[in-house]
């Protein structure tokens, strides 16, 4: 029988894969790089779940909804949630030491980096082009369907951007030796004029096309930031710049020229910040940056410890995996329950502060429904050596099939 200072079980099982864990971690690896990343996946089921709602129409369908329609003093809590600056600049940072280190040509490298972001892709679309036709024989009504495939594929356009921005590594690994961390200037430049035809005096006369300009220098900016942070071309006097000249940015854009609040697209607004990317995006992200940079080395310190490192570690590993599948577990539990009637935090409209409440005791039912998805779901994110080109052919038929019912195209 163990005696009273033994540690409980599951406990120390925690400790023994902690200590696994750390001893099989290289000595190089940039412990505070991976934390913000972990940082960051976290954030996008923490804000996908806190400000996205529901509501439930007269034959049990379910509709988006978002909290911040009704409460626009939570657009605050988008600021600390919208953390793709984050993303993107310890994603620039890892791939210009990938790039780096690669042994192939620049297309092989290139090749090998979008594989292991379409894998995931391919797998989640794919599953749920097979479970549709079955979950609308089972009674879930379309209109359910058609807004579960809406949030399923509403992260997965990050994939594609990033996918464009990785492409783009060696150009930005030479603007970075060339310019410093000021090669992202430019692309904040571009960023402010489109921003300027779109909402300045000219507006009235500008094409509403012009917005997706902004997609690709929009996300580019904290990537391009990242790239130069690995080249050593940013040092703490270029992220107190960062830091301030982003805050200061940011303040000005909501005080005086009067940009939404709200970091995410709210139902029934004109104007969104996100899709494509405002200038208040890169503000913001130009601030995180900095302060990541500041930050880097007490960081680096904290995650020293076995038991904080060890979680980094399993969330960077499933990383496509909760970017991918987080929105499937929200609708886990969110479907059977419109089945059965409103649901106060699931199912009700989120105009109320018992919602807001009722939201935030869910999320944990979100997260361990996320956890047991992805002990099947991690399985995409590793090389297909045993698929057939049929069956590769078939997941590519099948998630083609599902983008186009996802985007209303039929």
């Amino acid at each position: 029988m163990p005696g009273p200072s033994a540690a409980p079980g599951p406990l120390a099982a925690f400790r023994r894969a902690a200590d696994r864990i750390e001893r099989r971690t290289p000595a190089h690896r940039d412990r505070a790089v991976d934390g913000l990343r972990a940082l960051a996946l976290l954030a996008v089921p923490t804000g996908h779940w806190l400000l996205g709602g529901f509501t439930r129409d007269a034959e049990g369908g379910l509709h988006n909804a978002s909290p911040l329609a009704a409460f626009g003093e939570l657009a605050p809590a988008g600021w600390v949630l919208q953390m793709l600056g984050i993303f993107f600049l310890v994603g620039g940072y890892a791939s210009a030491l990938s790039y780096h280190r690669r042994k192939g040509s620049t297309g092989e490298w290139l090749k090998g980096r979008i594989a292991r972001l379409g894998r995931p892709v391919l797998g989640v679309t794919a599953v749920w082009a097979l479970a549709a036709p079955v979950l609308y024989a089972a009674g879930v009504p379309e209109a359910t369907l058609r807004t579960g495939a809406t949030l399923v594929i509403q992260p997965l356009w990050f994939v594609g951007v990033y996918a464009v921005v990785t492409a783009l590594t060696p150009y930005c690994v030479r603007a970075a030796r060339r310019l410093g961390g000021w090669a992202a200037a430019p692309l904040l430049a571009s960023v402010a004029v489109v921003d300027f035809l779109r909402y300045g005096p000219l507006a009235g006369s500008v094409p509403s096309w012009l917005a997706v300009v902004n997609i690709l220098p929009g996300w580019l900016f904290a990537y391009q930031l990242g790239v130069a942070w690995s080249e050593g071309r940013i040092g703490k006097r270029g992220a107190w710049l960062l830091l301030a000249g982003g805050s200061l940015l940011f303040a000005a854009l909501l005080a005086v020229f009067h940009y939404p609040a709200s970091m995410v697209g709210v139902p029934g607004e004109a104007r969104t910040n996100s899709h494509p990317p405002s200038l208040l995006v890169l503000a913001l992200a130009a601030a995180q940056s900095g302060a990541a940079v500041l930050l880097r080395d007490r960081l680096a310190r904290l995650l020293a410890r076995p038991a904080l490192w060890a979680p980094v570690v399993v969330i960077n590993l499933c990383a496509m995996t909760i970017l991918c599948w987080h929105q499937t577990a929200m609708l886990a539990a969110a479907v059977p329950a419109s089945l059965a009637g409103g649901l106060t935090g699931l199912t009700t409209a989120p105009q109320t502060l018992g919602w807001i409440a009722a939201r935030l005791a869910w999320m944990p039912v979100f997260a361990v429904l996320l956890v047991g998805i992805a002990r099947y779901a991690r399985r995409f994110e590793e090389p297909w050596t045993r698929a057939t080109a049929v069956r590769r052919t078939l997941a590519g038929v099948l998630a083609a099939g599902f983008a186009v019912f996802a985007l209303g195209l039929a």
